[in-house]
């Protein structure tokens, strides 16, 4: 995992002891440790981003072709800079969208306490002002608790679902600290407490420095990280990263988004929307167990492994995603 020498504070060196899934996979990774396998993964945007504005603030987003809408949602700390990769395999497949949600990537960053329910009411005026039918959600971490949450409020406007490092059962919403893995538990419990969290998250931008290039099998390129650092180079543009771990369901607290969640989760099980469930191993939300999990309960989910990753996927098996996907619309989205 490459740092940048300013990021080696006695704080972040501390923070290393809660990402014991990053020595995991450099033990388990077949390419052998960190070396580059011989498919490189590209740093380029092939994209414009267009700018849309309500609610007081603008949001970036990408929007190309034609037909019905495939939505690309990213969670944290990431943008439509996540997808570049995957996006290009389904251009023949749809009208490809991909916000930039308020506060990350080229959306403004307006006052808020970036709860859930404030990053889902520009999502949901997003989706409004575009008249977006007929979508075929494709999430990622948060971007699937607002995606799956609008599904769940809206199933007569979805007709696919993709999800890959997802928050879902049976991991989430965690009864408790103790209910989830150790690794994930002392992770939350970490940057979750008010004064190591903000430490961490907001004066050492540990989420961006640390977790993100941690949470990749593949060394990503400085050029790339160059990019999902751009929105938050002062500590002022870091209160929206260092809120959404508060926002994870764990031990009922907060109950908002315990009962979103919970809900969602009930409404996976019971809708016939075809679903694709795409993990890797090890993962870290959804490993092989939660994809056995949720194919022993949804309706109509297919479940394909996408190689070896740990959470930011797109970043090491983009083109295993963007095959996948495209395959399977072919076959289940008329």
């Amino acid at each position: 995992m490459k740092l940048s020498s300013s990021f080696l504070t006695s704080a972040a060196a501390e923070a290393f002891v809660i990402l014991p899934l990053v020595s995991f996979a450099q033990d388990a990774n077949p390419y052998g440790g960190f070396k580059v396998p011989p498919l490189q993964v590209s740093s380029e945007f092939p994209y414009d981003h267009k700018f849309i504005e309500f609610l007081g603030s603008q949001m970036a987003y990408v929007d190309e072709g034609e037909g019905d809408p495939i939505l690309f949602l990213h969670g944290q700390p990431t943008s439509s800079y996540l997808w570049r990769n995957v996006m290009p395999f389904v251009e023949g497949d749809g009208r490809i969208i991909a916000p930039d949600n308020i506060g990350f990537g080229k959306s403004d960053q307006p006052e808020l306490d970036y709860t859930f329910g404030d990053h889902y009411a520009y999502f949901e005026a997003f989706v409004t002002a575009l008249e977006l039918e007929n979508i075929t959600l494709v999430v990622h971490d948060w971007g699937s608790g607002l995606g799956l949450h609008y599904a769940a409020q809206n199933p007569d406007k979805i007709k696919g679902i993709v999800t890959m490092e997802s928050i879902l059962a049976p991991l989430i919403p965690a009864a408790s600290y103790e209910a989830m893995p150790e690794d994930l538990a002392n992770f939350f419990r970490t940057v979750r407490d008010p004064e190591t969290g903000r430490k961490l998250l907001i004066e050492d931008n540990f989420f961006v420095e640390g977790a993100l290039p941690g949470f990749i099998v593949r060394p990503l390129a400085e050029e790339a990280l160059d990019v999902y650092r751009a929105p938050f180079l002062t500590e002022a543009s870091r209160i929206q990263v260092n809120q959404w771990p508060n926002e994870m369901p764990i031990g009922g607290d907060p109950a908002a988004t315990t009962e979103i969640v919970a809900n969602y989760n009930a409404f996976l099980e019971g809708t016939d929307i075809p679903w694709l469930f795409l993990y890797a191993t090890p993962g870290a939300l959804n490993t092989p167990e939660v994809a056995d999990y949720w194919a022993a309960r949804a309706q109509n989910i297919e479940t394909v492994y996408i190689g070896h990753g740990l959470h930011y996927v797109q970043e090491d098996s983009p083109y295993a995603i963007g095959r996948a996907i495209s395959d399977w619309m072919r076959r289940n989205i008329d």
